[in-house]
This record gives structure tokens, sequence and C-alpha cells, in this order.
């Protein structure tokens, strides 16, 4: 939780993190490993600092150093190391259940109400406010498009029926604002 409270933090806080726990709650029963992904979902973002671009490699890297401490099993530990890597496409193979709520636990605030969405991209307008706002439009914009370029947004049947149209929705307004 300290990881999760530091200064340079917006978006990817305490509050990001118990979000994606409780739609891993929603999703559980669609993973192979519930726990991993659990798991996963604490490491996902616990290095992050906005202005480097591997935030995820050095999480997967504190997981495999941290949960052997823990008496977590080695393949469990690895499971839960490849799952904090995926977290940097958001792109499961076919049939990676674990991987499928992951992505899909850490992008439903993408769904999220309009206001709410707001929010999100101010908050995380402000993790990079020390990008200038021609440079945050264009990275921000090719972030939003990858995105909607996905062969699908959301993996799990539930993620399918309630974020994807909300989700693209918010993506395709706010790609428009930024493209204004």
């Amino acid at each position: 939780l300290t990881r999760w409270s530091e200064p340079q933090r917006r978006y990817h806080t305490p509050t990001h993190l118990t979000a994606v726990l409780d739609h891993v709650d929603t999703l559980a029963e669609h993973a192979d490993d519930p726990t991993a992904v659990r798991l996963a979902a604490w490491f996902h973002d616990a290095v992050f600092r906005p202005d480097r671009a591997e935030n995820e490699e050095r999480s997967a890297a504190l997981a495999e150093r941290a949960l052997p401490e823990l008496h977590v099993p080695p393949a469990r530990t690895a499971e839960v190391a490849r799952l904090v890597r995926l977290t940097i496409t958001h792109d499961p193979g076919p049939g990676d259940t674990n991987g499928e709520v992951l992505c899909d636990a850490d992008l439903a605030i993408l769904a999220s109400p309009p206001e709410a969405y707001a929010a999100y991209a101010a908050a995380v307008r402000e993790e990079y406010a020390f990008v200038p706002d021609e440079a945050f439009r264009e990275g921000r914009s090719t972030v939003l498009a990858q995105l909607l370029d996905l062969p699908a947004l959301f993996r799990t049947p539930y993620g399918v029926a309630h974020w994807t149209d909300k989700a693209r929705t918010n993506l395709t307004a706010e790609l428009e604002l930024l493209r204004a």
C-alpha cells in the first residue's frame, strides 16, 4: 500500500487497486486461478513511475522477489509475474482465463459513467503533468487508438456483456476531444 500511495500517483492509487480487486471478485468464476489473479492485481502497478516505460516489468520482478518470501509456490509466482507483464498490452491469448480476468478488471474503468471516466482521464493527465500538452495528446491518442483496435476490449463474458459498449463510447469521446 505504501507503493500505491506514492506522491507521483494520481490514478494508479489505492483506489485503483481496490477497484481492480473488486472487479476481479466480480469476474473470479471465469479464472482458472483467482488467487493468482488477485495477487497479480496487487502487483500490476506496484512499481509506477510515469516517466519510465518499464513499470510492468519492474512490478513483475518485484512479485518474483516478494512472493517466494511469502511461501507462494513457484508455479503461482511465475503465473503472477506473467499476468503482471500481460498488462503491458492487455491482450491475453485465446483461453488465457487468468489473463482475461486481470485485463478486464484493470480496464473496467473505461466503462465508467461519463463523469467517472472524465475524472479517470483527468487523473491520468495529472500523472503525466510533466509531458507537454501536444506530446500528451499524441501519446494518449495512440494509447486510446490501440485499445480501440484490440480485437476485443474485454474478454470475459461479463466484461463483453456489461462493459464493451460503454468503454468504446468513452474511448471514442476522449479520442475526439484530444484530436479536436
